[in-house]
């Protein structure tokens, strides 16, 4: 298991949007529980990683990921 600077980044970026939103949401009308901005940002978490692996699949391992569909699992390659 290794951890890489990118990784860190995209936690510090996730952790500085979660504090400004919620910064910024605390006087909207539905927004003053912290659980709908939690689900906003799991559910955007979830799209980034996804999307950066179909991405990086289909610009860098199209040909593998033709080859082998399970490529798109291997998260350690690349």
């Amino acid at each position: 298991f290794q951890i890489r600077w990118y990784g860190l980044m995209y936690l510090v970026g996730f952790a500085a949007c979660w504090l400004a939103a919620r910064l910024r949401t605390r006087t909207l009308p539905g927004w003053e529980s912290s659980e709908r901005l939690n689900d906003l940002l799991f559910y955007t978490a979830m799209g980034v990683v996804l999307g950066g692996r179909i991405g990086y699949m289909l610009f860098y391992g199209l040909p593998d990921w033709l080859d082998s569909p399970a490529q798109i699992f291997k998260i350690w390659q690349g």
